[in-house]
């Protein structure tokens, strides 16, 4: 069953088609709005910070709106089926920000042409979020997304995110910047999951709440007028639960082919220290896509 999920996760997201932090899908677990750093990503409902652009005046207005689509299909000694789809829209105006994001990623794979097809990846999710540009390089943001997840045990996980971003560093081709905030995370989880528990004697309740104190340092350099490169890193701790914490890691690498279209490399991993039973604690995603952008 392991060799099976490899296949899925490495066809949906790695030979993932056109476009897209976040990444957040895998919408992980650390959002990411800014264009150059996320936009191979299909990952948007993720727990952790999404970054806010650089905090500049009104010459940074802007509307974006950018779709993909992909996929890969095999038959023969192996089979797979796999499917990735995504969809980002930024708006700014002076002072004021707002994003939204949608993902789903999908795959069956089977090992062999006698095995029975399997799904190794499912999810769907979704991010909105509001930026309140405050000026001297501070801004104030609130997010929110969900997340529904097979694998995870996810019937829905949804994250509610206030905090504030300071950058060191804000010119037009290198940033370095942190945020600080708050996280506060509700889980649904599945009924096959609570029942797998139950039969190994652990009592898990439907529902679940978490509050954490959230720290990210993100970094992003134009290399030339077509590469971009940018990186992420992403603590949650949990309160008063200091047992509880997650980490996540944000890489992409980005270039651009026309004014409308670039190819996007992104790396992300997730470990959470206290997952669902028979959850693995640590998941990556590799995809390399299209990006298209519509406005």
């Amino acid at each position: 069953m392991r060799d099976i999920k490899s296949i899925g996760v490495g066809a949906a997201l790695g030979v993932a088609g056109l476009v897209a932090p976040v990444a957040h899908a895998q919408v992980a677990d650390g959002l990411a709005e800014q264009a150059p750093a996320t936009e191979g990503s299909t990952d948007v409902a993720q727990e952790g910070f999404q970054t806010v652009a650089e905090p500049d005046p009104e010459e940074k207005n802007a509307t974006e709106l950018k779709v993909s689509a992909g996929g890969l299909f095999a038959s023969g000694n192996s089979r797979l089926v796999a499917m990735t789809g995504a969809g980002r829209f930024r708006a700014r105006r002076r002072d004021n920000q707002l994003s939204l994001a949608a993902a789903g990623n999908y795959s069956r794979g089977a090992p062999g042409p006698d095995e029975p097809m399997q799904a190794t990846i499912q999810n769907l999710q979704g991010s909105t979020r509001y930026d309140r540009f405050l000026g001297a390089g501070m801004a104030a943001f609130l997010s929110l997304s969900a997340r529904n997840d097979r694998f995870q045990g996810l019937d829905l996980r949804l994250n509610f995110d206030p905090g504030l971003a300071y950058y060191f560093v804000d010119q037009e081709k290198l940033q370095l910047w942190t945020e600080l905030g708050y996280d506060l995370q509700y889980d649904v989880r599945r009924g096959a999951n609570i029942r797998q528990a139950s039969a190994d004697g652990l009592a898990l309740d439907k529902t679940e709440v978490r509050h954490s104190a959230r720290l990210f340092a993100g970094f992003s350099e134009s290399l030339s007028a077509a590469i971009t490169f940018n990186t992420g890193l992403e603590y949650l701790q949990g309160v008063p639960d200091t047992e509880y914490w997650r980490l996540n890691w944000d890489a992409g690498l980005s270039s651009s082919i026309n004014n409308a279209l670039s190819i996007a490399t992104t790396f992300s991993l997730r470990f959470d220290n206290q997952p669902l039973p028979d959850v693995e604690k640590t998941d990556t995603a590799t995809a390399v896509s299209l990006v298209y952008q519509l406005l």
